[in-house]
């Protein structure tokens, strides 16, 4: 697996991160998605995905 993200697109909603802690966090001044782990352990992996599916924006691209 592979993330990669348009920060461009976040809207700081923060929804990836109560998925999938580990591998995302946001920005302290404007919220903005940080991405922690572009290359997670096989056990994040379906938080990951989740996290793609549920961000508003569509700024999480999950490869496989």
């Amino acid at each position: 697996m592979n993330i990669t993200l348009d920060a461009d697109k976040c809207c700081a909603a923060g929804q990836c991160v109560l998925v999938a802690p580990e591998v995302f966090d946001q920005r302290d001044e404007d919220g903005i998605v940080v991405l922690l782990d572009a290359q997670p352990p096989a056990e994040q992996h379906a938080a990951v995905h989740e996290a793609a599916a549920i961000c508003p924006a569509a700024a999480i691209q999950v490869h496989a």
